[in-house]
């Protein structure tokens, strides 16, 4: 009867309509339903014993044909002595291979219904010992997978309700004539819905690069030009700021083999993260270095730093730190975006002296 209540999922035809299936264990259905099926099973091995009996006591007559068996033993007790033999050699056979492999047939079929918190115990022969570790594996893989995308839809949902409840407000606000309706209030639900846009682009890149589908465009491309167009790009934030951004030694930088947009968004997100955590006389600075076939580029600021039990966590879906006003998907992006390169990135940080982001790009593909 083990995984006899997940290998049917089905009742059979005669089975009564009021009652539940699979039947509740100990029950009197139960119980009546299982010992229908021993009767049954005992019947069958009867039936088996009898036709192993048989065909041993022939098989016997073959082989003593010639030599006679002593008077005091009889051919039909040879050959049920060689039927016990054979009965108990299957029986064996059946509980060392068939009871390991009936174990790893209903775990599958638990899995299949959804059930991600099935595990085997290792026992059998070698071969279905390792079938079961692999199927522990792949069982604990899929749990955590299936927490995972719980945890994420919850989260979408709340990062998506607070923009869309700020929008409903401020214009509920209009409609009843709590806010005047000028071009402040309109800019301000621009600002809204574009934060709300942003947010949205980013999970769907987001998706894409942890789905592998993200399309990458390669071509060769100067990094030192990609560095100085980005501390263009947030020149008047950070002189409003007064915070120094300038890239250090960005001189014959060999071309790499990278999709220029995307290198471009991570560099985006990381000088945004230093500067919003740098305080007025503070800096941020970029460095690129060729090291062992790899450009290596930091990503510094003088900012208030991270503590150490939050440092492993600052990739992460949705993790903010202390005042972040972002998604929280920036650097989580920006990790999943180096790794489609084929690099690593990487924190350090220590409180008040400031942190440094380094990621790698190969140069060995370049053009």
């Amino acid at each position: 009867m083990r995984g006899y209540r997940y290998r049917m999922r089905y009742p059979p035809p005669w089975w009564p309509a009021n009652e539940p299936w699979p039947p509740v264990r100990g029950s009197r259905r139960w119980r009546g339903h299982r010992a229908r099926f021993l009767q049954r099973a005992l019947v069958g091995l009867s039936f088996l014993l009898l036709l192993v009996t048989l065909g041993a006591q022939q098989l016997l007559s073959w082989i003593f044909g010639g030599f006679p068996l002593p008077a005091r033993v009889p051919p039909v007790l040879g050959a049920f002595a060689l039927a016990i033999v054979i009965f108990g050699f299957v029986s064996f056979a059946m509980r060392r291979f068939g009871l390991p492999m009936g174990d790893i047939v209903g775990a599958a079929n638990r899995v299949a219904e959804g059930d991600y918190s099935v595990r085997l115990s290792e026992h059998g022969p070698l071969s279905l010992r390792t079938v079961a570790r692999a199927f522990n594996s792949m069982t604990s893989r899929l749990e955590k997978q299936e927490q995972q995308r719980r945890h994420l839809m919850a989260d979408i949902a709340h990062e998506l309700r607070t923009p869309l409840t700020v929008i409903q407000g401020r214009l509920e606000g209009l409609i009843d004539g709590v806010y005047p309706r000028d071009e402040a209030r309109l800019g301000e639900l621009l600002t809204d819905t574009r934060m709300l846009a942003r947010l949205v682009d980013d999970l769907r890149t987001l998706a894409h690069a942890e789905s592998g589908t993200l399309a990458l465009h390669k071509e060769p491309t100067d990094v030192g030009i990609l560095l100085h167009d980005v501390v263009r790009t947030f020149a008047d934030e950070a002189n409003a700021r007064q915070v120094a951004v300038a890239v250090q030694s960005a001189k014959d930088l060999p071309l790499v083999d990278v999709d220029p947009l995307r290198v471009r968004e991570v560099l985006t997100n990381l000088v945004a993260n230093a500067l919003h955590h740098t305080p007025a006389g503070g800096r941020v600075s970029l460095t690129p270095v060729v090291r062992s076939k790899e450009l290596v580029i930091d990503v510094a600021d003088s900012g208030s730093g991270i503590d150490a039990e939050d440092l492993p966590k600052i990739f992460d879906r949705f993790y903010k730190g202390r005042g972040s006003r972002g998604s929280g998907l920036g650097l989580t992006i920006s990790k999943n975006l180096v790794e489609a390169h084929c690099g690593t990135i990487r924190a350090a940080s220590q409180l008040g002296q400031g942190t440094t982001i380094t990621f790698t790009l190969p140069v060995s593909s370049a053009g």
